[in-house]
């Protein structure tokens, strides 16, 4: 760095350890998805807490952490990305206009995945928040004697259920993981078009800019 150069700290202690203890959750239930395996529900757990304290941040954190400060316009994005093709793209000292956007695409569709997570738990275990109207279900089946045509509806529905959120978690998944791979791509177009690191960036908080 040169002396008409100073360096300026944009992403607090709060949000670069949410962004790189995400990372190393995702990752961990993503790779500890084979049923019946606790740090797949630990790991989802944790990306669950993440996500709620992002959106509280979000509203009263530091200032580039702030939605107000990122989330830009349709016609800001569209200009950004124009740019981007051009030599006169605008340098954001925060989030640009498009990874702004991406950062609440990624907030919802994590919230999806560990929603639909939930509810496999429930169903699967009986387990977790959301299993107080399974465990009731299965009171009621083991209520009814075992000829009678509405316990099999009952598990019938139960059979349904868990099909239809056992696909939802694999397609928010799948959508998740095309949100990152865009996510890495955005990072290294922009780094390259604006001339500096943002993986660097995340770490120690700080970028540098001209005085």
């Amino acid at each position: 760095m040169n002396s008409n150069q100073k360096n300026i700290l944009v992403w607090d202690n709060l949000v670069r350890i949410f962004h790189w203890s995400l990372v190393a959750s995702f990752i961990t239930a993503y790779l500890t998805s084979e049923e019946d395996n606790p740090f797949h529900i630990y790991a989802g757990y944790t990306v669950l807490g993440l996500i709620i304290f992002r959106v509280i941040w979000g509203f009263i954190g530091t200032r580039y952490a702030r939605f107000d400060s990122f989330l830009a316009s349709p016609t800001a994005v569209i200009i950004y990305v124009k740019s981007l093709f051009s030599k006169k793209s605008k340098h954001y000292l925060g989030h640009n206009p498009v990874g702004g956007w991406m950062v609440l695409a990624m907030l919802i569709m994590l919230f999806m995945v560990t929603f639909s997570g939930l509810k496999l738990y429930a169903i699967e275990e009986g387990e977790g928040p959301l299993a107080i109207q399974m465990r009731s279900i299965n009171l009621m089946a083991t209520a009814y004697a075992s000829d009678d045509p509405e316990q099999y509806l009952i598990v019938e529905k139960d059979e349904v259920a868990e099909d239809y959120w056992k696909e939802f978690h694999e397609l928010s998944t799948d959508l998740m993981l095309i949100l990152i791979g865009l996510h890495i791509a955005g990072v290294v177009i922009s780094s390259k078009v604006h001339k500096e690191n943002l993986v660097k960036a995340m770490l120690t908080g700080k970028k540098t800019i001209n005085k």
